[in-house]
């Protein structure tokens, strides 16, 4: 999560979003004096500072409410959602190394703990109405961030530097490829919301409607 003064802005960090990617670029262009929570595990060269009272996944909603109404409103809110379906893959890659190879895509989905973003960027009291000013979406993530850099005069020339988290990963297939009608229709409920808030469609990760 960041919070930065010199440009203000407030970046939100959803689950495998390249959010840490994102942070770690912004970590070295903003100023000592803005508020970088820390990754889990470090990353360099991303450096944490003035985050007391902060944590990394916090909710949109809880930012707003330790920071006050008037600079949640003044600052410019962010942050990345991305295709569920893929979404859940690059996870399970994720949940599998940590479990040292041994965890098949049934177990994973059976435990239950998935990168559901939406609370953190919906009233908590109404899941379908987004407190932030911009998504960018992951399937064109360059684009959006070119656009929102250029907005805070952050400079930005098309690449961050850093693929964060991205070494769990050693099956590049398509969802579509990896998934069952079965495990795609459960990923499918689980999102239930954020297909609906976004449009996000299974036969298409770059589609939304």
């Amino acid at each position: 999560m960041v919070i930065s003064h010199k440009y203000q802005f407030i970046f939100i960090k959803n689950g495998k979003t390249a959010s840490t990617s994102i942070e770690v670029f912004l970590s070295q262009i903003c100023s000592d004096s803005d508020i970088f929570t820390p990754i889990y595990p470090a990353v360099a060269p991303h450096t944490p500072r003035n985050y007391e009272g902060f944590y990394n996944r916090m909710t949109s909603a809880e930012i707003r409410d330790q920071i006050g109404e008037r600079t949640w409103k003044n600052y410019f809110k962010f942050c990345v959602e991305r295709n569920p379906w893929d979404k859940i893959i690059s996870y399970y890659h994720m949940a599998k190394f940590r479990a040292n190879g041994n965890l098949s895509l049934d177990e994973f989905l059976a435990t239950g703990v998935f990168p559901i973003n939406f609370p953190r960027y919906t009233e908590p009291s109404d899941p379908t109405k987004i407190i932030v000013d911009k998504i960018i979406y992951y399937e064109y993530l360059t684009a959006g961030l070119e656009k929102i850099f250029k907005k805070l005069n952050i400079p930005f020339y098309g690449s961050l530097g850093v693929q964060a988290k991205s070494e769990y990963r050693t099956d590049y297939r398509s969802y579509q490829n990896i998934l069952t009608v079965e495990q795609a229709q459960k990923i499918q409920d689980i999102f239930a919301t954020e297909i609906k808030l976004h449009g996000y469609r299974f036969d298409d990760s770059r589609q939304r409607l």
